[in-house]
């Protein structure tokens, strides 16, 4: 089985870890997991590294993602979401263009957001999530976000449709409880679909049961790693150079010249055109290029 990545349009129900242990089994691949989780109640695209592809979860885990979903208002979920129990219900109020207008600006650009007690954070070693089950609260420092685009529209009655594009870090179902507050009726995450990771999509993506019933596992569509970090310029390389680096020496990198303005990252290919590896830039201390993955052939 080649290494590369898969995009798998992730139905609601199964956690990510369901989705990567029974992929594992289908592909018979060595390694392989996700580039960044999906809560269960979630679906949308969820992409996974098989084999050598694991080795850029790092790069598709810090990228923006967008999101589509659905806020319920007037009602607050202990988990933020609709898969809590109800703690409070209050009367929405009716919400006119101007209204919705001022909710997207006051959602829009840099923020600070505190994360739920429901997450994978952990506090003194242990999950807060396990913490919020046993129905204790523990202080969260606040992080910073950065919402770059948001779209609202009016759906139902009590209900806002969003469209979203964030940084890492990012919790949805807490950006809706938030955005619940900011209204003053309080709000809850009702559904949630990721449309995309970095440059990955996923109109490109494969839903789970169509991988499952594929008779042969070399029928399922893997992204390679060159396509899946085209986003990175290509520099090639002659090759007396591959052999060095395979070898471990990075002098190599001395010779890549200097970045383009804003470029932290470049893709080293073999005079096939087959990627090699991955360089990082540096600006400390040196300013010089760096060995950041290397590929089997």
């Amino acid at each position: 089985m080649p290494s590369g990545l898969l995009l798998v349009d992730k139905p609601e129900g199964p956690t990510s870890a369901h989705v990567v242990s029974r992929v594992k089994r289908i592909l018979g691949a060595k390694k392989v997991g996700h580039l960044g989780t999906l809560d269960p109640f979630a679906s949308g695209l969820l992409p996974l590294g098989i084999d050598d592809g694991t080795k850029i979860a790092e790069i598709f885990l810090t990228a923006q993602k967008s999101y589509q979903g659905v806020i319920a208002l007037g009602v607050e979920t202990d988990t933020q979401d609709s898969t809590g129990k109800v703690i409070e219900e209050r009367e929405v109020p009716p919400l006119d263009d101007a209204e919705m207008e001022k909710l997207r600006q006051a959602f829009t650009g840099a923020q600070m957001q505190t994360p739920p007690m429901f997450s994978a954070l952990k506090k003194d070693g242990v999950r807060l999530y396990s913490l919020a089950r046993k129905g204790q609260t523990v202080e969260r420092a606040q992080r910073e976000i950065k919402v770059e685009a948001l779209r609202l529209w009016r759906t139902e009655p009590g209900e806002i449709g969003f469209e979203v594009t964030c940084s890492k870090g990012t919790y949805i179902r807490t950006l809706a409880a938030d955005m619940g507050s900011f209204i003053g009726c309080g709000a809850h995450l009702k559904t949630l679909r990721r449309l995309s990771c970095g440059h990955l999509s996923v109109e490109n993506a494969i839903p789970l049961d169509a991988i499952e019933s594929a008779r042969d596992r070399h029928q399922v569509p893997l992204l390679s790693l060159n396509e899946a970090l085209s986003q990175f310029r290509a520099i090639p390389l002659d090759n007396p150079g591959v052999s060095s680096l395979r070898m471990g020496r990075q002098e190599v990198l001395a010779g890549l010249g200097a970045p383009n303005e804003g470029e932290k990252m470049v893709r080293l290919l073999d005079p096939e055109k087959n990627l090699v590896a991955l360089a990082s830039w540096n600006d400390e201390p040196g300013k010089r290029w760096r060995l950041f993955r290397m590929f089997a052939t």
